[in-house]
Order: structure tokens, then C-alpha cells, then sequence
């Protein structure tokens, strides 16, 4: 048969299989079964001792930081809860509870004296506006 006649489509579709040897020889693949941490534990021989060592020194140091900032944002921030908690909490409970006293006693007095009342008082034990002069 000549070339084109080979590579034509009337020749209809072509078997192809690799040798027996090539298939016998995937097996070897399919053995090793290592997970990733193996492997690149087995990549770490290939950098000199000295590399390894440094890596491993930083790695601790890293580490130890670390524990150490955690340690210590965990305190601050203990420190600083329960000082807001017993410094400022009692001064905003105490502001609010003298507004609302405020309020009860301009109600009262809007209630005595009348509607007009609450507007046109001043703080309470001011001296009333005089008459005629506004």
C-alpha cells in the first residue's frame, strides 16, 4: 500500500497497542503510594544541612512569637474588658439614670403647671424672666 492510502479514511479506523513490555512496566507507578507530606519530606534532602537547620530554627522562633502575642492579646485584652467594665460602665449608668430623673421631674412640672410650661422654664432653680422683657 502507498502512504496516502494508509492515512486515508476508507481504510477504515486503525488498532493501535503499545508493546507488552510497556504494560507490564506501569506497574511500578502504581507502588509507590506516598502522601504529600512523605514526599516533601524526601525534597528536604536535597538542601544542605546548614539550609535545614535555619529553616527548622526560624520555623521554632515563628512559632514560639506566636504563642507568645496570643498569650499576651489574650491578657490585654482580659485587662481591658474589665477595666472599661468597673471604670466607665458605673459613670454611663450613672449619667443615664440623671437624665432620666431629669425628664420625670420636666414632666411633673408640665403636668402641674401646664403645657406651656416646659417650654418656657429655664433650669430648674434659675431665676424666672422678667415680665415685659423678652
Amino acid at each position: 500500500m502507498s502512504g496516502l492510502q494508509v492515512l486515508s479514511p476508507d481504510t477504515g479506523p486503525v488498532a493501535t497497542r503499545p508493546p507488552e513490555d510497556e504494560i507490564e512496566g506501569d506497574d511500578e507507578d502504581e507502588d509507590l503510594d506516598e502522601t504529600f507530606l512523605e514526599r516533601l519530606w524526601g525534597l528536604t534532602e536535597m538542601f544542605p544541612d546548614t539550609l535545614r537547620s535555619a529553616a527548622e530554627v526560624s520555623a521554632n522562633c515563628s512559632l514560639s512569637v506566636g504563642k507568645r502575642l496570643y498569650s499576651f492579646s489574650r491578657a490585654a485584652l482580659w485587662v481591658g474588658t474589665t477595666s472599661f467594665m468597673i471604670l466607665v460602665l458605673p459613670v454611663v449608668f450613672e449619667t443615664e439614670r440623671l437624665q432620666l430623673e431629669q425628664q420625670q421631674l420636666q414632666q411633673q412640672r408640665q403636668i402641674l403647671l401646664g403645657p406651656n410650661a416646659g417650654m418656657s422654664g429655664g433650669m430648674p432653680g434659675m431665676m424666672p424672666p422678667a415680665p415685659g422683657k423678652l
